[in-house]
């Protein structure tokens, strides 16, 4: 639980100057919302971390893990965040919690500007925002008793104590599928799946507004993915929670997500509802996450179409586009000039993307530049 960490223990991490089935999304998005119902903005965000060389440790140069990144999140709704590894999509997270100091950028939540709180105001704002780590065994101390885990943070806030905490975690526990008579047991006697559950439990503890979902199904067996798929979203219809979802597998943010955003290399190269970008991509990469994702249904077999090469280091990202030296469809201007996130022809309101082709994009274009590349 973050609010249960010892300031000391946030300032050392501050060194930056398919599924089955799950329940169906709330709805689409709508671009003509008012302010009053985003619940987080960000605009412009930055984390850089210094990389130090020499007896000295002079500062040589900049890993750029979030370079200008912008988007919101409205209340009770859910933004995917997907990318490839190394994206940056977890910095994000973790930066908007100021459990790692930005560079530069806006990060204001329910009108609040997180980024100018001291460190006794963070501690308070923190039980309005929440995160549900990846790993579910790292995240979980293993000395501590379930109950312990659980109740940590109302200790820490001063809410509950004694018989009232005990009653607090049992609540808890049951709500989020487990038994209050786990309340004694220790981390190490649970599976994967209810190790996530507790830690879904522990983010619920202080009745947040907002939790940063960081990849919290990935390390789970494909069958239990979708019980907590649906054990978030059910949590969500029954407390109006936000959700910013953090993935990498397409497939499951296009069952959980109103609106998504795709991140390559620091940056938003796309972002629309979930039901638009999946079906009218207009950038390249979008398009090759979705050609990665597999068809379970063996009557409808598609080709097989990767993406060659490696994400760039972000301490030497490519000039203009970064994503020209892996893209098909790269042209000079690509490989001189950034785009620019705006809304292209022939999309929806509020589809965002960054491509200087996007007007020539169509579903299938990568699958086919791809697969006339191979012949």
């Amino acid at each position: 639980m973050i609010d249960a960490m010892t300031d000391a223990s946030i300032a050392s991490m501050s060194q930056a100057v398919v599924p089955p089935a799950v329940v169906g999304r709330a709805g689409s998005a709508d671009a003509s919302v008012g302010t009053d119902d985003v619940i987080l903005d960000v605009r412009d965000l930055k984390t850089h971390f210094p990389v130090r060389r020499g007896v000295f440790s002079r500062v040589e140069g900049w890993v750029k893990a979030v370079d200008g990144v912008s988007f919101s999140i409205r209340r009770g709704r859910t933004l995917g965040l997907v990318g490839e590894s190394g994206c940056g999509k977890t910095t994000v997270g973790r930066t908007i919690l100021r459990l790692i100091e930005p560079t530069a950028g806006s990060v204001q939540f329910a009108g609040i500007d997180l980024l100018a709180q001291g460190r006794r105001q963070m501690r308070s704002l923190r039980r309005r925002i929440q995160i549900i780590f990846q790993d579910p065994v790292g995240s979980l101390n293993p000395r501590m008793t379930v109950g312990s885990i659980v109740g940590e943070a109302l200790g820490v806030h001063k809410i509950a104590y004694g018989a009232e905490r005990r009653r607090r975690v049992a609540e808890l526990l049951t709500r989020c599928g487990l038994s209050p008579s786990h309340m004694g047991r220790y981390p190490h006697e649970f599976s994967g799946g209810q190790r996530q559950r507790i830690g879904i439990a522990r983010a619920l503890a202080l009745n947040p507004d907002l939790i940063v979902c960081d990849e919290p199904v990935s390390a789970l067996d494909v069958s239990i993915q979708s019980q907590i798929l649906n054990l978030l979203r059910d949590l969500q219809r029954e407390m109006g929670l936000s959700y910013l979802f953090i993935a990498h597998n397409l497939a499951v943010v296009e069952h959980f997500s109103d609106d998504v955003a795709v991140m390559y290399l620091g940056r938003i190269v796309e972002k629309a509802a979930a039901e638009e970008i999946y079906k009218n991509p207009k950038h390249p990469y979008t398009q090759a996450l979705l050609a990665a994702i597999p068809e379970p249904d063996p009557s409808r077999r598609k080709a097989l179409v990767t993406l060659k090469g490696e994400v760039p280091s972000p301490i030497n990202p490519p000039k203009g586009c970064h994503f020209h030296p892996r893209c098909p469809l790269a042209i000079e201007r690509c490989r001189q000039e950034v785009p620019t996130l705006i809304e292209r022809a022939g999309c929806a309101a509020g589809h965002v993307s960054a491509c200087h082709r996007s007007d020539e994009m169509r579903p299938s274009t990568f699958v086919e530049w791809v697969g006339n590349a191979g012949k």
